[in-house]
């Protein structure tokens, strides 16, 4: 039986993130991946939203995804009409178009870097844990013993399922079919509206130009139909696709060749706990709901980036397991605010006259400043909030990626995050803060920064003297020499200070 510290079920965007998080910690984690190779199948979600794109900044590979996306403004609350952040305080104020086949290759290239061991063609057939660890079992009849087991296998999540994880929520009411497939005939692209629902129809390669896009002449359609009634829960066919387009265009257009089709529904669930003993959940394992809006990949990243530097910490015996407790208390809050605001999304999509009329109202509410920027924070990641208790607006909230000016030069915040490991950043009189009894694991770095701090949403706030950065990027301790907490804000977060 082969041991690992910690081993992840499913090698998606979850998983990976999770992986490279821990491997930065020096972590002995492994992958088990039932797909072959890192190919998927489709596109699957189709870009990433601000604060994603601000995570991969922390750690120093934003420009790999930057390089192969469309920059775009993507944060919609309605379809087709997005919320615009090109005004907001962040580096990247904008989205990005790029399907998650790319996110997943580039991704997998980070980790490959970082030496995590995958074990590919493989999946995990049962669980057992106990009070040292959890006994994982592969389809081939091989085993792996973990110290901690992450279940980031999907919707349907067999780690959840065997863990006696309850996923309670509400079922389906609308479903609709997606598929990339090639076309004889020329299609009529774009979204459509009726009273089946929305539909669409666009070509995989496409440019933004002025903010609209523009479609590539040839290639594999990406289609989605709205349909009549929720679907079986069996995998839809090619004739499926067809009555689906035919329903809808009065022709299918003679569609052949799919690539992949599959059905998503607004089933909307989400896990009573994300961790049961020394097994713990992440990304659609731990919550399911509908894609509208483009927050599934984003949410389970961003999991992924909560948990990782905890659960190393536990794992390095650097933090007592009670850590742990927070990523439930942290994220589980997060998602249940996705699932909320894609119902209500999924509601304004409704080929209803009443709906109509509602949507007419929200979409005249966004074109207002003040609701364009709150609805546009909460869909792009950048206003999550961790309830840390009162205090500075800073608080538990992202911090600002500052240009800072530093005795070795000019250094920006998310830099020194590349490693994932925390920060005490001391914008007063160098020398004032002593943490000598944590150096082994917290970089104190003493600069200065002139200008306005402002958030999302909140606007301009009062400049700190030092803050506590989290390997999250989310600040942990706002204040200066005379206000207390500091000890205990350290202790809380990265363990017990060192014996002198």
């Amino acid at each position: 039986m082969t041991e690992r510290a910690v081993v992840i079920a499913g090698g998606g965007p979850t998983g990976l993130m999770l992986a490279g998080e821990l491997a930065l910690a020096g972590v002995d984690v492994a992958i088990v991946e039932r797909r072959p190779s890192q190919d998927l199948p489709g596109s699957r979600a189709g870009g990433l939203h601000s604060r994603t794109i601000e995570v991969f900044d922390m750690r120093g590979i934003a420009d790999r995804f930057l390089s192969e996306g469309t920059v775009a403004q993507v944060a919609a609350y309605l379809p087709g009409k997005a919320l615009d952040i090109s005004d907001f305080p962040t580096r990247h104020n904008y989205g990005l178009g790029l399907w998650q086949n790319h996110i997943e290759r580039i991704l997998a290239g980070w980790v490959g870097e970082l030496a995590v061991t995958i074990y590919r063609g493989r999946e995990v057939t049962g669980i057992a844990q106990d009070d040292t660890g959890v006994d994982v079992e592969l389809a081939d009849g091989q085993s792996l013993r973990a110290q901690y087991l992450v279940g980031c296998d999907g919707g349907r999540s067999l780690i959840r399922n065997a863990a006696g994880i309850e996923f309670p929520g509400w079922d389906p009411t609308t479903s609709a079919l997606i598929a990339e497939v090639e076309m004889a005939e020329e299609p009529e692209l774009g979204i459509r509206r009726d009273d089946l629902g929305v539909h669409s129809l666009g070509r995989l390669e496409y440019e933004i130009h002025d903010g609209e896009v523009v479609y590539m002449d040839g290639g594999p359609v990406r289609v989605m139909v709205t349909e009549r009634h929720p679907g079986p829960t069996g995998e839809p066919t090619l004739r499926d696709l067809s009555e689906g387009l035919i329903a809808v265009y009065g022709t299918d257009y003679g569609i052949h060749s799919p690539t992949w089709i599959s059905r998503f529904t607004d089933m909307t669930r989400q896990a009573a706990a994300y961790r049961e003993g020394r097994v713990l959940l992440a990304g659609d394992a731990a919550h399911v709901h509908s894609p509208v809006g483009g927050q599934g990949l984003q949410t389970g990243v961003q999991d992924a980036v909560n948990l990782g530097w905890k659960l190393a910490q536990v794992v390095n015996r650097t933090s007592p397991e009670s850590l742990l407790d927070t990523y439930h208390a942290e994220r589980h809050p997060v998602a249940a605010r996705v699932l909320r605001n894609t119902m209500a999304q999924t509601v304004l999509l409704r080929p209803d006259e009443r709906i109509e009329a509602l949507r007419d109202t929200v979409s005249e509410l966004l074109s207002m400043d003040e609701p364009r920027k709150r609805f546009a924070a909460m869909m792009s990641g950048l206003d999550i909030h961790y309830d840390l208790g009162e205090g500075h607006p800073l608080l538990g909230r992202r911090m600002p990626d500052l240009d800072l000016v530093t005795a070795n030069g000019p250094l920006r915040v998310f830099t020194l995050l590349h490693d994932a490991r925390p920060v005490l950043l001391n914008l007063g009189e160098p020398g004032g803060f002593d943490i000598s009894a944590w150096a082994d694991r917290v970089q104190l770095i003493n600069a200065e920064y002139v200008g306005t701090w402002e958030l999302p949403a909140l606007g301009a706030v009062t400049a700190p003297t030092a803050v506590l950065i989290r390997p999250d990027g989310y600040v942990a301790w706002v204040g200066d020499l005379t206000q207390p907490g500091l000890a205990d804000a350290l202790t809380t977060w990265f363990g017990r200070p060192s014996a002198a």
